[in-house]
């Protein structure tokens, strides 16, 4: 515990200074009944004084019962007191925002999660969550006490902006085997999760005022720091094979897609589509932004290559994370730039708040290195594909023909659209009426939404809980 207690050279004797700040502390309730106060030692060392004098203090808060002496505990602010705890201020200060400030207070709280669930749910399609139950946790918990054990003092100093050598490696070693990334370690830049990439691009790349296309319906993450930014947002609509390059305006500065498993209709952009943007971004000197959150898990036929891998001229900036494949607490993403840009980002890097936790850095580089992350992804690719089965056999069997389903070739989850007009939010309340937690589509797009659906994530449940929470949501539909 640490005081502040303001010494005066003509202030009267210093114990009795000493005994006045703490009684007030005491009356005004910052230390409340029962609170401990700071050793004699300690408080003496913290006001650069002598502990007789602090002893003195401490002596005369005891005799006017202010304070409690107990045996081998300490001294301790007697109860009964009746304080009632800080004075509240009369007046609250109203400081001006910037702009970016006003953009942030506006912005919904929860922008790219589902609103949780203040009660639970026994059949929870939660989405956007890695599968911690498959995740090898007592062998990350070995490899992050080796870590902590065997690095030098001086390594737990500030690290490299752009990240650990060991785990850029690490992860350009991966993206250039499992997503056809091409990249050097020198464009791999680690960040604290794929919402820290998006917004140090926007940062170092949009202006006030910049035009920016964006898929419709998209993630919120990618939205708000967007409109948060001041950029002008030029929505692109999204069908059944993703974005649609033809409605791609020619004066945007900036596209942000995620190709691989469009969020949130988990649409598949096409080779033809994804060369096509391409082309875009070339004949009108534009940037693509790839936000491959979910690429990592495909089902069926041979994956698509990044689109970052079919470009050949440096445009596209290509964003992946953690939270998916191994927890979201790691807070653990990266971006790959082209070489012309990695100067601006990784410096960005370093204003926003110079490094990436060191001994987490380490730990996942050797996690990856040594194909421990690989088995894992085998593993919750196993996994992911027999729920997928479940759940589109249940979907079949329950809802039959009053639902499409999108989706279902890649990620966590998939998207009922139903055939007939539905209230959202009363098949949402009747679901979870019965134990089903499901989730609307409505609030991704930018405007008025152009069609009802429900999110379904099922990383989180197994084979058994999916068919049951379907058969569930479909007496829900009725």
């Amino acid at each position: 515990m640490s005081w502040v207690i303001p010494l005066l050279s003509g202030g009267g004797p210093l114990f009795r200074q000493v005994y006045l700040g703490l009684r007030q502390a005491i009356l005004s309730g910052t230390l409340r009944a029962g609170d401990r106060l700071p050793s004699t030692r300690d408080l003496a060392e913290q006001l650069a004084i002598s502990r007789t004098v602090v002893l003195l203090a401490y002596d005369q808060l005891l005799a006017e019962g202010f304070a409690m002496g107990r045996g081998g505990s300490g001294t301790y602010v007697s109860e009964g007191l009746g304080t009632h705890g800080p004075k509240k201020m009369e007046a609250q200060a109203n400081p001006r925002l910037s702009r970016f400030g006003l953009s942030a207070a506006r912005m919904p709280p929860r922008v790219s999660l589902p609103e949780r669930r203040t009660t639970r749910v026994r059949y929870n399609f939660d989405y956007g969550l890695s599968d911690v139950g498959t995740f090898p946790f007592e062998m990350w918990r070995r490899i992050l006490l080796r870590n902590a054990r065997r690095t030098a003092v001086r390594d737990l100093d500030s690290g490299p902006a752009a990240g650990s050598v060991s785990l850029r490696e690490a992860i350009a070693m991966h993206l250039r085997r499992s997503r056809a990334v091409v990249c050097d370690p020198e464009q791999v830049i680690v960040v604290n999760g794929s919402q820290q990439a998006l917004d140090l691009i926007t940062r170092v790349l949009i202006e006030r005022g910049d035009r920016v296309a964006i898929e419709d319906p998209s993630y919120g993450g990618t939205r708000e720091v967007l409109r948060a930014a001041g950029a002008r947002l030029l929505p692109v609509t999204v069908d059944r094979d993703g974005l649609n390059p033809a409605g791609l305006p020619k004066d945007a500065r900036l596209a942000f897609v995620t190709p691989s498993h469009q969020f949130p209709t988990g649409a598949i952009l096409s080779l033809a589509r994804r060369q096509a943007l391409l082309a875009w971004a070339g004949s009108n000197h534009a940037l693509i932004v790839e936000d491959d959150y979910d690429g990592e898990f495909h089902y069926e036929g041979q994956p698509l290559e990044s689109l970052q891998g079919l470009d050949t001229e440096g445009r596209v900036i290509y964003v992946g994370t953690f939270s998916r494949t191994i927890f979201s607490a790691l807070r653990i993403g990266y971006l790959i730039a082209p070489k012309s840009l990695t100067p601006a980002l990784t410096s960005a890097k370093w204003l926003c708040d110079r490094h990436t936790a060191t001994l987490e850095q380490q730990t996942l580089a050797e996690f990856i290195a040594s194909g421990m992350y690989e088995r894992h992804l085998r593993r919750v690719r196993r996994g992911n594909a027999g729920k997928r089965r479940a759940l589109l056999e249940a979907i079949d069997k329950h809802l039959g023909g009053r639902v499409e389903v999108s989706g279902d070739g890649a990620g966590a989850h998939v998207v009922l659209w139903p055939r007939k007009r539905v209230s959202e939010e009363a098949v949402i309340a009747r679901a979870a009426s019965r134990g089903v937690g499901v989730y609307g589509i409505s609030g991704y797009f930018l405007g008025r939404p152009r069609r009802t659906g429900f999110l379904l994530g099922y990383s989180r449940l197994n084979e058994k809980e999916i068919r049951e929470g379907i058969r569930l949501l479909a007496e829900s539909f009725q």
